[in-house]
């Protein structure tokens, strides 16, 4: 009975321990997200975005640790860079795959050429030592095999199905995570009623299609949030979900409109490689 007692004290223990170590990751994670989203070196544009895009509660919810090894998927202008950066600085390792130049050029030199290389060149203060790599069409190996610990891509799946390969994207993705490493996912939400156009023209992806794809790679579904939800979008405006802001795409037309409406209804997933 005396052995039985003391591994149940010893269980006990290492379950507080457990405890109180994901506590202290958690409150770590927090502060250094919180300090990133408040810091005055963000753009203004891009702050303006928060209310919509909940920066803070979708980050959280991937399970982004400060020490972990991030790959970015298509960063575009650079929102998340700006607090990924900061969070990851210190003790973690941040990479940004872009999409493939359409010059065919993917040298050093072309890479730092695009929107988002010369945003980090700008400042290497701030982003000194993120890696510039590759994701898409040729380009599928955006980082050495389980070597990563969170892969994150925002509003992008659309354009993989466009481009015909959001299966071996997925596929690039499970190989390039760690074993129980994550995948976080948002794209805007297709109409539930609606068939899934396989190369998603409108902009628009079911999320029942988006969890297909991850789970044909291999991926378990491991959480929904319904952080990006935006009720108001029906998901079926004449110039595709880019007739919405940020975009307006048919410009003064109905602007009033569109704008009361907000930002496209987005689901957030986030997948566990087993």
């Amino acid at each position: 009975m005396r052995q039985t007692m003391t591994r149940q004290i010893h269980a006990a223990v290492l379950t507080l321990g457990l405890a109180a170590c994901c506590a202290a990751h958690a409150a770590e994670t927090d502060t250094s997200l919180a300090a990133a989203i408040a810091s005055p070196q963000r753009s203004p544009a891009f702050v303006a975005r928060d209310p919509a895009r909940h920066p803070g509660e979708e980050l959280a919810f991937f399970g982004l640790r400060p020490t972990m090894s991030v790959v970015e998927i298509w960063p575009g202008g650079g929102y998340w860079t700006e607090i990924l950066a900061p969070v990851l600085r210190q003790s973690g390792h941040y990479e940004v795959a872009l999409e493939p130049p359409k010059s065919g050029d993917v040298s050093p030199a072309a890479l730092a050429a695009t929107t988002i290389g010369r945003k980090l060149a700008a400042d290497p203060a701030h982003y000194e030592g993120i890696a510039l790599g590759l994701a898409g069409q040729n380009h599928f190996a955006i980082a050495p095999p389980g070597s990563t610990d969170l892969i994150l891509t925002f509003r992008n799946l659309h354009n993989w199905m466009a481009g015909g390969y959001a299966p071996q994207m997925f596929a690039a993705f499970f190989q390039a995570l760690k074993p129980g490493g994550m995948l976080g996912i948002e794209d805007h939400r297709g109409n539930r009623d609606t068939p899934q156009d396989p190369l998603a023209k409108d902009g628009y992806v079911r999320q029942d299609a988006a969890i297909a794809l991850a789970t044909a790679a291999g991926f378990v579904l491991d959480g929904s949030s319904e952080i990006g939800a935006n009720l108001k979008d029906t998901a079926n405006w004449p110039a595709g979900v880019w007739t919405l802001p940020p975009d307006f795409k048919l410009g003064a037309q109905d602007h009033d409109r569109y704008a009361a409406i907000g930002e496209a209804d987005n689901f957030v997933l986030r997948f566990r490689k087993p």
